[in-house]
């Protein structure tokens, strides 16, 4: 899971995109990157780290231009390192640059058809990499000057032909716009903005509406699967439906705990969309339960499930309580590779307030169970505490299949819920009760009468359904190889010939 944008302005755009980017740090926490372009030329600095701790007042000093596009990192294929970081960059044609959000399931198959046929060399394992060399191939067979906007739509639809996935992309074609779009189904998530100034209009594009209205810009809607947006150079902005046959189908997993709470995504309230995922849980708790349920509190594992646990204490008539207090220097910890450090991490993360555990049954509410080793290790910790019961409740329906459109879940063996019932989950997390969301009741929670149009979600991890195609059990079988936890130990054994750090000058790229 990854965080972009894309910003088209009529003044310098680096303070914009780094607010920006810090505004999407949750999307992205492993690598940031900024690309400008002043006068023909562009300006990079990208590396390893947070969005504070990569970019510095000389590295922002030296990002001229009034257009640029940003990129924060979760790595989901590949290596973490930053010579993965984005925007990646092609010299030909033009120069351009691009930042995607996403992942490409036929990646391997492209990347062999850009070195045989296309002639084309890819220095990392990232499907972004492959994403923009099919980009700039097509680009280069259209052998305009200076290219149009049908030509960049007819490009559009080439990619969309050529690759299959989830993707959100932001690219700059050097001198000549700004281009954004969406993958066919919608999957991953991409919004417009604009603003006015003196100048005429600016432009942004970003993966949450967060990044728009912290930075002044109004939102104008959600870019439409298989949509392309560009802006040229001199600012104006065209638009085309380039996909044959574009269904909507959003990434459910966005409003259950990748999204920030009050983002809008796609016309629906993630704010809202995790009251409802409360009220429901609430509801199927009261059914299977009884309303003589035994439940003296209810505490959310910050921060995610916080929402949907306050409603779920409201529909109980529970009350609700802070009973963790969280560190907020450590990272989301189902990415984490390895066991014992994403155990190490929940202590590190979280520390009980045991007035609110002491002597009483409480009930713990997570935005969802994955591996299922922090739910075994707070379970522990609120009984440490004193708590006399632990009942744990997800907000999400049991993971039971990796997730193929960019985010980093982990293998099918890996998951708790991949091959067990509920009370052997219970058992292995040391519950006294266990309750998980519905399926349809989260389909429910998350739909809206504002967006009756939109009906249909990728719940892929919840139902093995994934609605991009061509995912069969060799695809997930090579995933596999690639995702478990003894792969990821080596993945990053190379020497990087990438430089990330210095400030050099090179065919026309400025990296600081």
């Amino acid at each position: 899971m990854c965080g972009v944008v894309g910003i088209a302005g009529k003044s310098p755009v680096n303070q914009m995109l780094f607010d920006a980017l810090t505004m999407l740090q949750h999307r992205g926490q492993d690598a940031a990157g900024i690309v400008t372009c002043h006068n023909g030329r562009l300006f990079l600095r990208k590396d390893n780290g947070m969005v504070r701790d990569v970019f510095h007042t000389r590295h922002m000093r030296a990002l001229l231009g009034n257009y640029g596009i940003g990129h924060v990192r979760y790595p989901t294929a590949g290596s973490s390192s930053s010579a993965e970081a984005q925007p990646f960059y092609v010299n030909s044609p033009y120069g351009i640059t691009l930042a995607h959000n996403g992942n490409l399931t036929n990646a391997d198959e492209i990347h062999d058809d850009l070195f045989k046929t296309d002639l084309r060399h890819m220095n990392t394992d990232s499907d972004s990499e492959v994403l923009l060399n099919v980009f700039a191939h097509e680009l280069q067979k259209r052998g305009k000057l200076t290219p149009t906007a049908d030509d960049i739509f007819h490009v559009v639809t080439r990619v969309h032909e050529r690759c299959k996935g989830g993707y959100a992309v932001v690219a700059m074609i050097t001198g000549h716009g700004l281009v954004g779009f969406r993958d066919p189904n919608g999957i991953r998530p991409l919004i417009l903005g604009s603003r006015d100034t003196d100048d005429g209009v600016e432009y942004i594009l970003a993966s949450e509406s967060v990044a728009l209205t912290a930075l002044g810009f109004k939102v104008e809607r959600d870019v439409m699967p298989g949509e392309a947006i560009f802006i040229d150079d001199a600012g104006n902005l065209f638009t085309k439906q380039c996909a044959a046959n574009p269904h909507h189908s959003p990434c459910i997993f966005e409003y259950v705990y990748f999204a920030r709470p009050d983002a809008i995504i796609d016309g629906i309230s993630v704010y809202k969309a995790r009251l409802k995922m409360g009220e429901k849980l609430a509801q199927k708790i009261l059914r299977e339960w009884s309303e003589d349920h035994d439940i003296d509190v209810v505490i959310p594992i910050p921060d995610t499930s916080r929402t949907s646990a306050l409603e779920l204490a409201n529909t109980l008539g529970v009350k609700f309580r802070e009973g963790f207090m969280k560190n907020r220097y450590i990272g989301r910890t189902f990415i984490m590779p390895g066991q014992q450090l994403r155990k190490k991490s929940v202590r590190q993360k979280l520390n009980p307030v045991e007035l609110e555990f002491k002597d009483k049954n409480v009930l713990l509410v997570d935005d969802s169970i994955v591996r299922g080793t922090t739910c075994n290790e707070i379970i522990q910790m609120a009984r440490d505490a004193g708590a006399k019961k632990v009942f744990f409740a997800s907000a999400a329906p049991m993971v039971k299949y990796p997730n193929v459109y960019g985010i980093d879940m982990p293998v099918k063996n890996e998951l708790i819920a991949s091959n067990r019932d509920v009370e052997e989950i219970r058992e292995m997390i040391g519950a006294d009760r266990l309750i998980f969301q519905d399926l349809e009741d989260l389909k429910q929670a998350v739909r809206t009468k504002k967006v009756p149009e939109l009906t249909d979600f990728d719940c892929s991890v919840f139902d093995g359904i994934y609605v991009a195609g061509n995912i069969d059990e060799s695809y997930l079988d090579g995933l596999e190889r690639k995702r478990n936890d003894s792969a990821k130990k080596t993945k990053d054994g190379y020497i990087d010939l990438n430089i990330d750090a210095a400030s050099v000058d090179l065919s026309g790229i400025k990296e600081n």
